[in-house]
């Protein structure tokens, strides 16, 4: 196992283009989404970001950062939007480590200090004893 060092962060970015390629990945096709000409008019004032595309960055996170680990369960909120072409901040921190198992608090914020996705998961990981 890789000694990862807790926490550790990610910042990304996520584009229009990211999301109309997850809508016709996962058929969501919810415009709020997907056309900016409808979410324009909507309290968002333009396209927002899939939650489980906000999702997927963590998991790719998690799996780089734990190489082999298995995802044994996951809570996410999506409190506020997340925006194309903002840069946002994933945090990943340890709440817990217990044998080969973390606990993970998982948060993404927004430039402006909006969280967009708040959770908690838990990881079993090959080879790691609870430090």
């Amino acid at each position: 196992m890789t000694d990862a060092i807790i926490p550790c962060e990610q910042n990304f970015m996520l584009t229009q283009e990211d999301f109309d390629r997850f809508a016709r990945l996962s058929g969501d096709h919810n415009p709020i989404h997907v056309d900016p000409e409808f979410s324009a008019r909507t309290s968002f004032g333009r396209t927002v970001s899939h939650g489980m595309l906000l999702f997927s960055v963590v998991r790719s996170l998690l799996a780089q950062t734990w190489p082999g680990s298995t995802l044994n369960r996951q809570s996410l909120m999506f409190p506020s939007p997340a925006y194309a072409g903002d840069t946002l901040a994933l945090v990943v921190e340890q709440q817990k480590a217990e044998g080969d198992r973390l606990v993970l608090k998982t948060t993404i914020t927004r430039p402006d200090g909006e969280t967009c996705l708040t959770g908690e998961c838990e990881l079993t990981v090959p080879g790691k004893e609870a430090s």
